[in-house]
Parts: structure tokens; sequence; C-alpha cells
């Protein structure tokens, strides 16, 4: 049975919201890289990079990490 997943959704609701402290608390804790890729292409898709540079850092900066071999979450 495949998950569905709406961690994406979740946090563009909270940038289009203005709630960004709490998207960028969210992105730190985000689940995997997948997400994070996800949430990159729905922000390039729905014009939001570049509104917010301390989101658009944070979505970066955990994806380099969470990419590298030695750093992951358990589930």
């Amino acid at each position: 049975m495949a998950r569905t997943n709406d961690w994406t959704s979740r946090i563009l609701v909270l940038l289009k919201g203005g709630n960004t402290s709490a998207a960028v608390a969210q992105i730190k804790v985000a689940p995997t890289v997948k997400d994070l890729k996800a949430l990159k292409a729905a922000m390039i898709v729905g014009q939001l990079t570049g509104r917010w540079r301390d989101v658009d850092a944070a979505v970066d900066d955990n994806l380099a990490l969470l990419s590298a071999p030695r750093l992951h979450r358990a589930p």
C-alpha cells in the first residue's frame, strides 16, 4: 500500500499563509530527500522560490545534509 504524502502541501500552506518560521522548522525535520525535492519542485512551479531567502536556504541546506550518505533520518 502506497503512503500518501501531504508533507509538501502542508509546508506550502504554511508558506502561503506567511508563517515562514514554522515552515523553516518543518523543513529542518523533513522526512526524506524525496520530500524536500518535491517541495523544491512545488515552490518552483508555484513561483515561490526567491521570495523568502531563509526558506530557500533551509531547503538547499537540508537537501545537502540528507543527501550525505552518513546522515539520514530513521523511519
